[in-house]
């Protein structure tokens, strides 16, 4: 009638605490305008996003500021890193924008590049580093702002394959100590399946299915 495409129609989801919800489907499905739609970096329409009982809708300009700093972290497909930036320091970010006081955030920020496996690396620039290593400093980056909600988005795609395994082994393990609520774009069935505690399928905009990987495999 208006000669608009919609972009999400009727997506109800309910997204469980301390699991890694995937979300599925192919290239224009709608996959990265719903995660965006999480913490309103895209504004939808109609509707709403309840988080912890509070709709994120009616949020003014300085919660959702304060929900984006604290509550979630994203994590891109391009790493979306400060090139002009050192590791430590893009990892630092989050805090510094947090007002953390230096030295505490970059007590932080070592422990976290330690833990994705960066040691060394703190004073190298994004440019002198592999696809992979760059998407270690982005995960670290999200990390170390301790928010409860972890947005990736198709965090892994631009990888190697090796090294794209390496990174899901990486996320499973440091979700196996910290249960976050990791909401995780692919197209990608394996990845799906080998991350999702449950498993969303996008089509057209619309949900076509979800539930556990179990029974998306058993009963497509």
């Amino acid at each position: 009638k208006h000669n608009h495409v919609l972009g999400l129609q009727n997506i109800n989801l309910d997204i469980y605490e301390k699991n890694i919800q995937v979300i599925m489907g192919l290239s224009g499905s709608g996959k990265s305008t719903l995660i965006r739609h999480i913490n309103r970096l895209i504004e939808p329409t109609e509707g709403k996003i309840q988080v912890d009982e509070m709709d994120v809708m009616g949020y003014d300009k300085k919660d959702l500021r304060n929900f984006r700093r604290e509550k979630t972290a994203m994590v891109f497909q391009r790493f979306a890193l400060m090139p002009h930036l050192t590791v430590i320091k893009n990892v630092c970010i989050g805090l510094d924008m947090q007002g953390i006081k230096p030295e505490e955030s970059l007590k932080r920020a070592k422990q976290w590049i330690e833990k994705v496996g960066l040691n060394g690396y703190e004073e190298k620039y994004p440019q002198h580093l592999s696809g992979g290593m760059q998407q270690r400093v982005g995960l670290a980056r999200a990390l170390t702002n301790n928010a409860d909600i972890l947005l990736m988005d198709e965090a892994f795609s631009a990888l190697d394959p090796l090294i794209r395994k390496d990174m899901q082994d990486i996320l499973l393990n440091l979700q196996a100590e910290l249960n976050k609520t990791v909401v995780f774009i692919t197209h990608d069935l394996d990845e799906a399946l080998k991350l999702g505690d449950r498993i969303a399928i996008l089509k057209d905009g619309k949900m076509d299915q979800e539930g556990l990987p179990d029974e998306i495999v058993l009963n497509p």
